[in-house]
Order: structure tokens, then C-alpha cells, then sequence
């Protein structure tokens, strides 16, 4: 059987996974949104045992992330659920942390909100989210490609696009969220971490 593959995903789950243990080191679940193919799903559980890592897709695209997942068969790797970031409530447990990767440019600018509050409702207080991607700041993109990139993204949805940061981050403030990390990453990308207020 061939599993879906994408090579940004192999490029990027080292990088990634080495901010996500810094602040996903106590034991609790973790909610993947957007899981796609599987491979980062599969990776961190892996490299992260003491997660349980639940990832979700959109519905039509569940079934195809769970090939990867039931292949693997790991003890912290149950199949992947269906979530629609726009519905709400949102049918997930109250959980730890929160990762989405690649997923704020490809939804529309309209559901950045509901991501948002979303994860508030399911995260307990003091919980952490991270969040890859790019994005522009200042209103500016952060290299050529990224300029292009978005270009290409709204050539296939006039909806998509790469996100400003600051609008972002308000969203994400407006939800309950605190800023507290904002790392470079390779193939001009970021890694957001906000964590949720006790309050």
C-alpha cells in the first residue's frame, strides 16, 4: 500500500520537533489539526512517547491520514477524528497542548477566528499551542517566495493566503491566548507558541 507522502513534511518534523519538546515535555494529549498526511503525526508520537497525539483532519480528509496512523499502529497514536474548525462546539475532550502545522493560509481568513476560539474551549488553562507556518508582518512578506507562495495559494482559493501576523496573534489574544515564543524556521516559516490564560 502507498501511504500519502509530502517532502515538506520530511523537511520540516526535525525543526519542528525540537521546539515542541521544549514545550510539550509533561505528560497530556496533544489535538493535531490538520494532520494531512500523517508523516508528522507519526513522527512525534514516536519521538515524543509520553503524548498521547490525536490528530484530526477535515472530513473528507480523515481517511486518508488514517492510512498512515493504523499502519503505525502505536499506543499513543489513535485514529484520527474528523474536525471542522468552523463548527462548534468542537467534539474533543478538554486536552493539554494544541499543533497545527500549514493550515492558517490554506482555510479561509474567515475561519482563523474559529481556530482560535476553538482551541480556547478545549484547552485547559495554562495549555500551549503551537503553531507552524508563514506569515507576513507588517503587512509585509518575509521574502520573495513567500510573496510568490501567496500568489500561488490564491490562484488556487482567492480565500487562502499568508496570514499577517499581527492579525493573528489578536485572534489568538482575543481567544485567550499569550504569545511567549516566535521562532524562525527553515523554508521562511515560523513557529508560534502561545499559551492559554490560568484567568
Amino acid at each position: 500500500m502507498t501511504l500519502p507522502f509530502s517532502q515538506a513534511c520530511e523537511n520540516n518534523k526535525e525543526p519542528i520537533l525540537c521546539v515542541l519538546k521544549r514545550h510539550f515535555s509533561a505528560s497530556g494529549t496533544v489535538l493535531e489539526i490538520g494532520g494531512g498526511t500523517g508523516q508528522h503525526a507519526l513522527h512525534f508520537a514516536t519521538q515524543m512517547p509520553h503524548l498521547q497525539w490525536q490528530s484530526s483532519d477535515l472530513p473528507d480528509n480523515v481517511d486518508m491520514l488514517n492510512l498512515r496512523i493504523r499502519s503505525a499502529a502505536l499506543p499513543n497514536l489513535p485514529p484520527a477524528v474528523a474536525l471542522d474548525v468552523t463548527q462548534s462546539p468542537w467534539p474533543i475532550p478538554v486536552l493539554d497542548y494544541a499543533f497545527s502545522a500549514n493550515t492558517l493560509h490554506i482555510m479561509p481568513a474567515s475561519a482563523n477566528a474559529h481556530f482560535f476560539s476553538g482551541i480556547t474551549n478545549i484547552l485547559r488553562p495554562g495549555g500551549v499551542l503551537c503553531v507552524y507556518g508563514p506569515f507576513k508582518y507588517g503587512g509585509d512578506f518575509t521574502t520573495g517566495s513567500n510573496a510568490r507562495f501567496d500568489l500561488w495559494l490564491k490562484g488556487n482559493n482567492p480565500l487562502s493566503g499568508v496570514r499577517d501576523f499581527e492579525t493573528i496573534n489578536r485572534l489568538a489574544a482575543e481567544a485567550g491566548l499569550v504569545l511567549i515564543e516566535d521562532n524562525a524556521m527553515p523554508a521562511n516559516n515560523q513557529l508560534l507558541v502561545w499559551v492559554k490564560r490560568a484567568d
